[in-house]
């Protein structure tokens, strides 16, 4: 894509403080908004990260400053990727540049990063409930701060925001923004609703308003009754030419809506709902990608962008899955795809274009596609769930109360497993192993080449118990393929191995996933130290009973070390379930194994320039001080 490298910067290298921005003359912000749109398209098109969504709110952002103040007043971002504006306004444009980089800024709204990051966010649907948490703390302590939560359209597709707005208390100082950038939510029916909008966005029109009201009132006797009449006949004559909405019908105030990237506009409405002084909606329409045409034409492809020199044009696991999944849909009338908002990022969209009345996008919801799933699948289909991670954490009461306890053959594709780097804490795959091995009738599978995932999903979709098959947001590596299937993938997934060099093994590393690599690393600087060890790479990991026969069977020497290593956290991971069926069932010394994975952390403040294995401890210089520490003795 196209950069911008010698845009002059004027205005936001003084900015250092909202105050700093507050300072800029009125008639300038015009220039300042073409500043961050220059400086966005450049750093994101440099690092990746969220373009479409930035460029969209740009005036909605420089508004909010200037009408409210934070820290004292609380700004909430819904997922929070839409706060690169909010981070250049409060000071932070000096390290833009390092945005989603080892050390550098977060992608997404930190409270440990600047106090003007009121709430730390990552996932969608939750902002409105922590704004109400802000707002009715400052109303129970008397504080006359005010929350703003900016919330995107397609949250309004998640449960929470649904939950929270029907815990909304009027008297708050809660502003709600609803950024519609893609679908129309509000009835908004020909020229008199475009005009109405118009004459709602006017100074005089509230002033008008708010006189009108205080008349009434004060008229001794009749002047309550006849305001509340006089009211009622506004609302029932606005309802039948303009359609009532959602909110109003919520018992909140609703203002717009309005063209959210008329910064003017903007800011007069806001000026406005400050005044209200109680929980108001301010409904504005942006366009994601405004200012940068390819963006706006094709806002799902500029949404999350990888940095322009990273090789993410490879196929990646996730591109693959679908390319095979389409291939099964086309064979089986009974095979359903479904995904939460995530279809492109995901390979799901692939199954839309071959089988479209057999393709769910069930928007921000992810417990309801489990249990929706697991409908379909107690009918007799056969449904396969895409979700990353991080995001499968929200339906964990559904895989275990519908999916598995029901015995009802699902099949969870398990995104963006193990370590991410980039987008940080908020989206590192490091607790699914851990949580899903506590579920009885669920096999876990951990395919790391293109043709083991292929296995993997015939081995799922022939089961007749719930399987989860994970996978990384990474692309094949040719070396894992030639060390550990130079002669082929097996028909039936288990444990590939690579004891290359022919020696007496001093010790064993049993693993999965990508962090293999690193594990291949370790163990060819302990060959150059003339210590043999040897690599096991687990296809699946449940149930860990039938693993640890696998294992036992492989490796009859009693005395071998073994290194049990992981992406993911230590505790129920993958060392502890499978290290526990080995002692139990084959007579594991506890002194000969040691487990090396994520140890009670979410991976976060990373070091500059530091891996995010070497952060979570598990890198190969990590790898090779445990196995050292495992052989010291036969070392000494």
């Amino acid at each position: 894509m196209d950069t911008v490298e010698n845009k002059t910067v004027q205005y936001l290298t003084g900015i250092h403080s909202p105050e700093d921005f507050q300072a800029i003359p009125s008639d300038k912000m015009k220039e300042v908004a073409e500043e961050i749109r220059a400086e966005l398209i450049r750093v994101i098109s440099k690092n990746g990260g969220h373009l479409a969504s930035n460029l969209g709110v740009v005036e909605l952002t420089m508004a909010i400053h200037r009408v409210f103040h934070t820290p004292k007043d609380h700004i909430i971002f819904d997922v929070g990727h839409q706060s690169y504006v909010h981070k250049m306004l409060t000071g932070r444009y000096d390290r833009i540049e390092t945005i989603r980089q080892a050390g550098g800024l977060s992608g997404f709204t930190n409270r440990f990063e600047s106090e003007h990051d009121c709430f730390g966010a990552g996932h969608s649907s939750t902002s409105l409930s922590a704004a109400l948490g802000f707002a009715i703390s400052d109303s129970l302590n008397g504080s006359d701060a005010y929350t703003v939560v900016v919330i995107g359209d397609g949250a309004y597709t998640g449960g929470m925001i649904h939950e929270a707005l029907n815990n909304c208390k009027k008297k708050l100082r809660l502003v709600i923004i609803m950024n519609e950038n893609e679908m129309s939510i509000s009835k908004n029916i020909g020229r008199f609703a475009k005009n109405l909008s118009k004459l709602r966005t006017k100074s005089g029109y509230f002033k008008t308003k708010r006189w009108t009201g205080m008349f009434l009132r004060r008229i001794p006797v009749i002047g309550k009754p006849t305001f509340r009449i006089v009211r009622g006949v506004k609302k029932m004559f606005k309802n039948v030419l303009y359609g009532s909405n959602y909110f109003e019908s919520m018992g909140l105030t609703y203002l717009g809506p309005i063209d959210g990237n008329d910064y003017e506009a903007v800011e007069r409405l806001l000026q406005e709902a400050k005044k209200i002084d109680e929980s108001v909606v301010v409904h504005l329409k942006t366009k994601k990608g405004k200012g940068y045409a390819p963006a706006e034409n094709a806002p799902e492809l500029y949404h999350g962008m990888s940095p322009q020199k990273s090789d993410y044009c490879k196929t990646t696991f996730s591109k693959e899955m679908g390319k095979m999944l389409s291939e099964m849909v086309k064979k089986d009338q009974s095979i359903c795809a479904i995904t939460a908002a995530m279809g492109e990022s995901t390979g799901m969209d692939m199954i839309k274009e071959v089988a479209p009345e057999r393709f769910f996008d069930v928007g921000i919801a992810e417990p309801h596609a489990l249990t929706f799933a697991a409908g379909l699948c107690a009918n007799g289909m056969k449904p396969f769930v895409a979700l990353y991670s991080t995001f499968l954490q929200r339906g964990y009461d559904q895989v275990i109360h519908d999916i598995a306890l029901q015995k009802l053959p699902c099949v969870l594709l398990v995104d963006r497993a193990g370590l991410n780097s980039g987008d940080g804490a908020t989206h590192h795959g490091i607790f699914d192993v851990a949580f899903l091995s506590q579920i009885p009738n669920l096999k876990i599978y951990t395919p790391i080449t293109m043709e083991t995932l292929r296995v993997a999903m015939t081995e799922a979709y022939e089961s007749n118990l719930p399987c989860a098959i994970r996978y990384p947001n990474a692309s094949e590596n040719e070396e894992v393929v030639q060390k550990f299937y130079r002669n082929g993938v097996s028909r039936r997934l288990g444990i590939a191995k690579d004891f290359s060099d022919g020696q007496a093994l001093s010790a064993v590393i049993v693993t999965h996933g990508k962090i293999v690599t690193e594990a291949m690393t370790a163990t060819e600087h302990l060959r150059e130290k003339g210590i043999s060890v040897g690599i096991l790479l687990l296809e699946f990991l449940k149930p860990y009973d039938e693993l640890s026969d696998l294992l036992a069977e492989m490796l009859s020497d009693k005395d071998v070390k073994f290194l049990f290593l992981e992406e993911e956290v230590r505790s129920g991971g993958m060392g502890m379930n499978l290290s526990d069926q080995m002692i139990r069932r084959h007579g594991l010394a506890t002194d000969s194994f040691e487990i090396l994975a994520v140890d009670d952390s979410f991976v976060d403040h990373r070091e500059i320039g530091q891996s995010v294995y070497a952060a979570a401890g598990v890198d190969s210089d990590d790898i090779e001080a445990a196995l050292l520490r495992l052989l010291e003795k036969e070392i000494s």
